[in-house]
């Protein structure tokens, strides 16, 4: 049977036009951070993200147009300001986020509401759960989040930049002399983290030694006497915000603290080092200078 030429072109366009459906429309799967596989028939267009920091991932991915719902505080990069608000992380709106019809949700099991989250999965919406607890985590947060996204070569170029700064900084500063670190996160009541928590990797990871690394709770309420007894080198706060680095004046007046005898009090933006985002490794070049300083 002949085919004219006619014929011959119709049936490649035809050909060429399946083969591109199947590139662009293949499903997608991966293992989320509570070991729920997560499995999209394409690649998800209309995102919704229940976190800061997962808004700042999405964007590193290259998924940052894909955005079209977002938390309160979702305000990097400066694009992420335009994104239509769905409610604070904890407590979002599930009749908008509903409404904007999501092809995948992702959700911060640590800050949102679980039986929220459960509301949604009901209502037949694809749920990513995302908790970094390491720096590498969040290297492979944004790998996976550029699979679901279908950007996969931006968010492999992101990935591997981020573990090239991860070894230099391990690399330059890990083995170093250790140095007693108080990290605060808040001050009233007074509040620091332990030693499961990604900011005691950090520490760890510029050649600090956490002093509250051996309490239970992640995120523990301590008291002013502890912290003195603690004999700490190093104190850095936190907080909510650029507006509250007078923590660290709230310090000196406790001149028995090697801290504070050494003028070591520091303040890092925690938008910098609070968020388990792609950032936390240039609040990682902050903690390691201070430590660096301290030591010289």
């Amino acid at each position: 049977m002949r085919i004219n030429c006619h014929m011959y072109k119709y049936l490649s366009i035809i050909f060429l036009s399946l083969v591109f459906y199947t590139s662009i429309y293949a499903e997608v799967s991966v293992k989320d951070d509570q070991g729920n596989i997560v499995t999209l028939p394409q690649p998800a267009n209309r995102i919704i993200s229940l976190a800061p920091h997962i808004t700042e991932s999405l964007f590193a991915a290259g998924a940052g147009d894909k955005i079209i719902g977002a938390v309160n505080y979702s305000d990097y990069p400066e694009a992420a300001k335009k994104i239509p608000r769905v409610g604070g992380y904890p407590s979002a709106d599930l009749e908008k986020i509903i409404s904007l019809k999501p092809d995948l949700v992702i959700a911060w099991p640590s800050g949102n509401n679980l039986k929220q989250v459960e509301k949604l999965t009901a209502f037949g919406i694809k749920i990513f759960m995302s908790e970094p607890r390491y720096p590498q985590d969040i290297a492979k947060t944004i790998q996976r989040f550029g699979v679901l996204a279908g950007t996969t070569k931006v968010a492999d170029k992101a990935t591997n930049e981020f573990l090239q700064h991860y070894q230099l900084l391990k690399t330059n500063y890990s083995k170093k002399q250790k140095v007693k670190v108080f990290y605060q996160i808040w001050n009233k009541p007074i509040m620091t983290i332990n030693g499961n928590h990604l900011i005691s990797e950090i520490i760890e990871l510029c050649g600090g030694e956490n002093a509250f690394a051996d309490l239970k709770t992640l995120t523990p309420r301590i008291s002013l006497e502890s912290v003195l007894a603690s004999n700490s080198e190093v104190i850095i706060s936190g907080g909510m915000g650029k507006a509250h680095p007078e923590w660290v004046d709230e310090w000196r007046p406790w001149t028995d603290l090697p801290a504070v005898k050494n003028e070591q009090l520091y303040f890092i933006d925690p938008a910098l080092m609070q968020r388990v985002g792609p950032r936390i490794l240039f609040g990682a070049d902050k903690l390691c200078g201070f430590l660096e300083k301290a030591r010289n």
